[in-house]
């Protein structure tokens, strides 16, 4: 991922991933556009992150 990529979530929530050098930032908005968090995680957690995820979610 060479850019941001910003995920919708159904009630209105964004999460946006940006790249920051080696490591990742994900940033939690609610849908008022409050940030609820913003984390910052390794490739290999971000990758673990979603292979988890993947394993709930209907992707």
């Amino acid at each position: 991922m060479k850019h941001s990529s910003t995920i919708h979530t159904a009630d209105g929530s964004t999460v946006t991933i940006t790249p920051r050098g080696v490591e990742y930032d994900l940033h939690v908005r609610a849908a008022d556009g409050r940030t609820v968090a913003t984390v910052e995680m390794s490739a290999a957690d971000l990758l673990a992150l979603m292979d988890e995820a993947a394993e709930y979610l209907p992707w």
